[in-house]
């Protein structure tokens, strides 16, 4: 996310997450998810089960709710970067 600052990955991390109030769980399917400064903005890392769970959270969840606008959240939708993950460990 070019230009983006902490407050803004939080915001739409919640946002994106949060399905009715509360600390939100991770989406269903996501194995591990980070995020951090990066030279230009903000960068997030989420490993998901499959290329289809995280395509249904994108597509079903995040994506709308950035549509919809998150009070906070980031202004642009992010610049996606696929890999095949070879292993995640704990």
């Amino acid at each position: 996310m070019p230009d983006a600052a902490p407050r803004q990955a939080g915001a739409d991390v919640i946002a994106g997450a949060r399905r009715s109030g509360g600390d939100p769980p991770p989406p269903e399917g996501q194995l591990f998810h980070a995020a951090g400064a990066s030279e230009g903005g903000w960068t997030i890392l989420a490993v998901h089960e499959s290329k289809a769970s995280w395509e249904k959270f994108r597509d079903g969840i995040l994506t709308p709710r950035m549509q919809a606008g998150i009070e906070g959240g980031f202004t642009a939708p992010p610049q996606e970067t696929e890999i095949d993950v070879y292993r995640v460990q704990p």
